[in-house]
């Protein structure tokens, strides 16, 4: 179950007997054993209510409005994030949204090419997914042999050397420096052999075409986003699987605060 489900259920549960305690069980107390020692005879699971209610109020506000804890699963935003690392997203970067239902009632924002954003994976809104958006309603998207292409300029790339990383990353992709707008970011690419290999894997949208074997191009709707992983040859994202719902947003990741594995993470922003 969702924890935003579970602390829900947890807020309702505790203010309730909160409720019933302030109007129903502490006059009960209070007329047979006075007002003096009425709290003294409160039951175990009214104190416990009480007391953990405004705790679960402020975690409940915190995660819903203002930041969440994620923890990346997987190395598909090599280099950037790492198997392991422990992120805050902020949650009101893009607006606020009404819990649960992840609806946007005060809009404060979009999302922007370069941002790493949180999102609930479009094929299973259960699940979280964390990518680098590179095109915002109305862009045209162009991928073409390993090159990303945006509004037709093709994205400069530096190459920066050989990643070595054993335990996040198997082959031996290379490092480059990719300039997305304003936003300068790492990716990874292992090195082309032989043919470049077909886009089999691609959805066929209404807003795509394919003008190669090797190359296809997309135009992202209204309301929607193109995300891709920095990890580019391991990553499952709006190549495979389509265009992000601006609905699916949950916020714009900032921030690594824990690395169980690498301790020298901690503290390190997202770029």
């Amino acid at each position: 179950m969702d924890f935003a489900v579970i602390f829900f259920i947890l807020l309702v549960v505790t203010w309730a007997i909160k409720l019933l305690d302030k109007w129903v069980l502490k006059p009960r107390r209070v007329a047979t054993y006075g007002a003096e020692h009425a709290d003294e005879y409160r039951s175990k699971l009214v104190e416990y209510a009480v007391g953990f209610f405004p705790v679960i109020l402020f975690v409940f506000v915190l995660r819903s409005f203002v930041v969440e804890p994620f923890r990346i699963p997987s190395g598909s935003m090599l280099p950037t994030l790492e198997s392991g690392d422990m992120i805050l997203v902020n949650k009101f970067s893009y607006g606020i949204r009404l819990p649960i239902i992840n609806q946007k009632i005060i809009p404060l924002g979009d999302p922007q090419r370069g941002d790493v954003v949180v999102f609930k994976y479009p094929v299973d809104t259960k699940v979280d997914y964390i990518k680098r958006i590179v095109g915002v309603p109305g862009d045209v998207i162009r991928f073409e042999n390993k090159r990303l292409s945006v509004n037709g300029e093709q994205l400069p790339l530096q190459e920066v050397g050989p990643y070595v990383n054993p335990s996040q990353q198997s082959g031996s992709p290379m490092r480059f420096k990719e300039k997305l707008g304003e936003v300068e970011h790492d990716i990874l690419l292992l090195p082309m052999q032989g043919q470049i290999r077909p886009i089999v894997n691609f959805p066929k949208f209404d807003q795509c075409t394919y003008p190669s074997a090797t190359a296809v191009e997309c135009k992202v709707p209204e309301g929607y986003y193109f995300a891709m992983g920095d990890n580019r040859d391991n990553s499952q994202d709006s190549r495979f699987w389509g265009f992000v719902p601006d609905k699916n947003i949950v916020g714009k990741a900032f921030f690594i605060w824990m690395n169980f594995n690498e301790f020298g993470r901690i503290g390190s922003s997202v770029n």
